[in-house]
């Protein structure tokens, strides 16, 4: 039997291209397989804020004593971060026959890298007893293979310009395309605080059961705490979500509505939502390692992520030098991102990534030449993001911070030995 990087290796040979949006192959390989969930699924569309949202309704139900299955992509450091089992990473033997059984029903049929795998892993949590299953959608939603099963909740998040060659050229096809998870007469969330209009119209013309955050549901806060009310219930006197950030609220808010509605399958009580709310972790979300200098990872790599990134870098307060290790995709809207973090950043640290889709460093690097207008700051090119991340710990005193940010390779590729400690340089003597 294959082992997991053999299966990857092969995933990665049975389609043409990377991404082939469109159901019907991965519906026709679902229904030959066989598999039904025997508990509630919640699915998880929209640009940013997903990984939070799933980590969040994990972290409550297992407070509450529910059995969770958990699928989430890309992963950072290693494939199986993909899938969670009672809160904890499944071991790669326990994906194995799941490939095979991929690989059994598909017969002819070309799958993508992404279509294979989350097959398996679908076919993994299917045949697993649980209370609840969490599964994150890729790309878009309607066309999205994790589309092919049908939601007893689905929660749209934030709505942003990404993915545009695939998903249309503003919010409103964006939308469109992320509603294609809601089905009739079921709950469906929308944590944007103003979402496109196609959303809220495709919901109305299939009958789902729409929840508006400000209309069904909403949350207040001040310094201290916060609170949420929806319909019929209110929580007061929250603690704000372990997961950093002022967009975490706008998440957990979510969250809430999605087990407000669950709550005849799936009830949780105000103890598990105060317990997840402050346990919950998720690496590369605005994750702060203290030391000195101070590690700010986060995956933002596309305009809307980085400003809510920059608004919270703004709110950390006074560090000598801001120095950011950068890497991206090609295809990304780099410009705006750019021109959000010049202020911030005082030096740059640009670094090539593992995979075809990146940008060089040399390319990112003359992109931001044409954004700057400061004459202080420097910036290099490194081969790898641990490279650059040595370069910055190098330059930076100990009261300094040194951010790393843009896609999961970046980040994924600094956490490759573990989460790093820094120890500035006076302390070394």
């Amino acid at each position: 039997m294959k082992n997991l990087d053999e299966w990857l290796a092969y995933c990665e040979r049975q389609h043409p291209q990377a991404i082939a949006l469109g159901l019907e192959r991965v519906a026709g390989v679902w229904a030959r397989m066989g598999h039904a969930f025997t508990c509630p699924v919640v699915t998880v569309a929209g640009t940013n804020g997903k990984g939070s949202t799933c980590a969040m309704l994990e972290a409550i139900a297992l407070q509450a004593g529910w059995k969770t299955g958990v699928y989430t992509s890309p992963h950072l450091v290693r494939f199986e971060e993909r899938c969670r089992i009672d809160g904890e990473i499944v071991q790669a033997q326990q994906l194995l026959p799941h490939f095979q059984a991929v690989e059994d029903a598909r017969g002819d049929t070309p799958l993508t890298y992404f279509e294979f795998t989350t097959l398996a892993i679908m076919s993994l949590l299917a045949a697993s007893p649980l209370d609840v299953a969490i599964l994150e959608v890729g790309l878009g939603g309607r066309l999205d293979a994790v589309n092919v099963v049908d939601a007893d909740c689905a929660i749209i998040t934030s709505i942003d310009l990404d993915h545009m060659e695939y998903l249309g050229p503003d919010r409103e096809s964006i939308g469109r395309e992320k509603a294609g998870i809601l089905r009739e007469g079921r709950p469906a969330i929308v944590s944007d605080p103003a979402p496109p209009h196609s959303v809220i119209q495709y919901a109305t013309a299939i009958g789902a059961d729409l929840w508006l955050q400000g209309r069904d549901f909403n949350f207040s806060g001040d310094k201290q705490q916060w609170a949420w009310a929806g319909r019929g219930r209110r929580y007061a006197g929250l603690a704000y979500p372990a997961l950093r950030g002022a967009n975490q609220l706008v998440n957990a808010s979510g969250v809430l509505a999605a087990l407000e509605a669950l709550r005849p399958r799936l009830p949780v009580t105000a103890q598990a939502v105060r317990n997840g709310l402050a346990m919950v972790e998720l690496p590369g979300r605005f994750q702060i390692i203290p030391g000195q200098p101070t590690l700010v990872l986060d995956v933002a790599h596309n305009p809307h992520s980085v400003a809510a990134l920059a608004a919270n870098l703004d709110a950390m307060g006074f560090f000598p030098t801001t120095h950011a290790v950068f890497g991206a995709m090609a295809d990304k809207d780099l410009v705006p991102m750019f021109a959000r973090m010049n202020p911030l950043v005082d030096r740059w640290y640009f670094t090539g990534l593992p995979t075809p889709r990146a940008a060089g460093a040399q390319q990112l690097q003359a992109l931001w030449r044409g954004t700057s207008t400061r004459s202080d700051v420097q910036a290099s090119t490194h081969t790898t993001p641990q490279d650059a991340l040595a370069a910055a710990v190098a330059a930076a005193g100990p009261a300094d911070r040194i951010l790393v940010f843009g896609s999961f390779f970046t980040v994924g590729g600094v956490l490759k030995d573990g989460v790093p400690r820094l120890n500035g340089k006076h302390l070394a003597t």
